[in-house]
């Protein structure tokens, strides 16, 4: 082989090198991400650099899930949505392999932060999602929107629910307008629940505050979800233990405001990620968040 020849190639080499070198660093950078997951029956997968989550979409009617969130527990500050369902063959995203994993269950709840309307005073969620729509996905901002529809007694319902993660927070926004019929209801009563996993949970709530929390173990570990909301958007916080399987909840009940909206905040801590480790570090943390603190 001739001098150039191997110069060029020792090029090519050095050249393959740097962009490797390069994906690698961006994957390993703290980011917000979202993403529709259809190889995972339809999945909507949410991040930054604290917390992840996902939503279900319409291959999930068949299930028992409906409208809940998910929690994915993450201990590392980069991307972890794409991995986890990439190597889901041949590594559980159930089981942690050193950056996390999914041991919260959510089944028919509302899990984390989700929806439903309040009728004849109980939570009716609107099924799985049936539309969904990346605004933005940024390294700062990710926002989306997951649109909900269900028909119950004749009215057709429907909840446009758009999402939005910064990098840094534990908490992610929720903006959502619940239409009856194809037009924006208000003074329609929604709530917004976190599951209490039939009963494990320990509750807090603080209305004047804007927030209601569950703190329990989960694989060993302490994990705090929490809902916030403007104190005076709040009807009535409600916590309701029921016997059924995944019907055990705390509610924040609340009505739509004049154009059919509601907004209200979401998320979790996890100890074994380090920074959130006892019940009263999350409610300290959820104090500086709420709406009536005074600076």
């Amino acid at each position: 082989m001739k001098k150039k020849q191997i110069d060029q190639l020792v090029l090519c080499c050095i050249i393959g090198l740097c962009a490797h070198t390069v994906a690698l660093a961006e994957v390993s950078l703290p980011r917000t991400f979202c993403r529709f997951v259809p190889e995972r029956i339809d999945d909507f997968a949410w991040e930054n650099d604290k917390i992840a989550f996902r939503a279900y979409g319409p291959k999930a009617r068949k299930g028992t899930e409906n409208s809940g969130i998910d929690c994915w527990l993450k201990r590392v500050d980069y991307p972890i949505i794409d991995k986890w369902y990439g190597q889901m063959k041949t590594k559980s995203y159930h089981t942690d392999w050193g950056e996390g994993h999914d041991p919260y269950h959510v089944g028919s709840s509302a899990g984390c932060g989700g929806t439903g309307i309040w009728l004849d005073g109980k939570r009716v969620p609107l099924e799985t999602y049936t539309k969904q729509d990346v605004i933005e996905c940024t390294p700062e901002r990710s926002q989306f929107k997951l649109t909900y529809e269900r028909e119950i007694d004749g009215v057709v319902y429907v909840e446009e629910k758009t999402i939005t993660i910064e990098l840094g927070k534990r908490l992610f926004d929720v903006h959502s307008v619940f239409f009856k019929d194809g037009n924006a209801v208000a003074d329609f009563p929604v709530c917004i629940g976190l599951t209490t996993h039939d009963g494990k949970a320990r509750t807090s709530s603080h209305s004047d505050k804007g927030w209601v929390s569950c703190w329990e173990t989960i694989s060993g570990s302490g994990v705090g979800t929490a809902v916030m909301m403007n104190p005076v958007r709040i009807t009535e916080i409600k916590e309701v233990k029921k016997k059924k399987k995944d019907q055990s909840h705390i509610f924040i009940l609340t009505k739509t405001d004049s154009t059919g909206s509601i907004e209200y905040k979401a998320g979790y801590g996890w100890a074994k990620a380090g920074e959130i480790t006892t019940r009263k570090a999350w409610s300290d943390y959820l104090d500086k968040l709420s709406p009536n603190q005074k600076n």
